[in-house]
């Protein structure tokens, strides 16, 4: 049996990933942004060990996250799940000025790894749009681009595979992976979409929970449980340092080596 945490657990993918690995009698630790929502996360997967409250928007909320999940004690592996769409206004975060979608889809998690004591896998929830993201890292707070809800989001997908891979080539020690779920109909992606919903959390799943060979892996990326290929900045070492000295700058933590 597995211990796992799973940020933006109260709702959509990282909901349904909790209740899959409960189903299987693994010990989950839900994340929701508030106490509402902590109550409609228990409610939806009533079998999880517990749920730690934070809203990611802010450094503050995210370092309060990870600190909640260290007094738990030890995790085998993290979901990196929590994040806002493609669609999104610009909109600053109030107590850092920094745009909300960058400060929970790339920062949040790069902070939660710093201080999050590392557990024996490291799983990353990106998308096919971080294809799309920006290699060259400029203007990552969107103070001279005009604002683009689709781009900030394929950027802010790209970060995660760097921050994946990065995680990985630091410490070899543990498994650190990021994937895609597909297109599929939750909030963010809409009724629309294409890829089977039922499918899409498996993977999270697999990386953080399974026995197969296959994912005794780091530095990958997987698409229903399958290698897929991934933006070559990913894996460049040196836009890899140049994304985490961003964010070391931007919170003001550094990341441990």
């Amino acid at each position: 049996m597995s211990r796992i945490f799973i940020t933006g657990s109260a709702d959509g993918l990282g909901q349904m990933a909790a209740q899959i690995l409960v189903k299987e009698g693994h010990s989950v630790v839900l994340h929701a942004r508030n106490e509402a929502r902590a109550k409609e996360a228990l409610a939806a997967v009533p079998k999880a060990e517990t749920v730690v409250t934070g809203d990611l928007a802010s450094i503050a909320g995210s370092i309060h996250v990870a600190e909640q999940v260290n007094k738990l004690g030890a995790f085998d592996a993290v979901i990196h799940n929590a994040a806002v769409g493609y669609q999104e206004a610009r909109r600053l975060t109030t107590a850092d000025g920094l745009p909300h979608v960058f400060a929970i889809n790339s920062l949040s998690p790069y902070i939660l790894t710093c201080i999050i004591n590392k557990p024996k896998r490291l799983v990353y929830t990106s998308s096919g749009l971080h294809k799309d993201g920006d290699a060259t890292l400029r203007d990552l707070e969107w103070n001279v681009r005009n604002w683009n809800g689709y781009m900030a989001y394929a950027d802010s997908k790209l970060h995660n595979v760097i921050l994946a891979f990065y995680a990985a080539r630091k410490w070899p020690g543990i498994f650190s992976n990021a994937m895609e779920p597909g297109w599929v109909a939750t909030k963010m992606g809409g009724p629309g979409a294409p890829d089977s919903l039922e499918d899409a959390p498996k993977t999270q799943v697999w990386l953080a929970a399974g026995s197969e060979p296959e994912v005794f892996v780091s530095g990958k990326y997987f698409y229903h449980k399958k290698l897929r290929s991934v933006h070559p900045a990913g894996a460049d070492p040196a836009v890899q340092d140049r994304f985490i000295a961003e964010c070391e700058r931007l919170s003001g933590i550094k990341f441990p080596v």
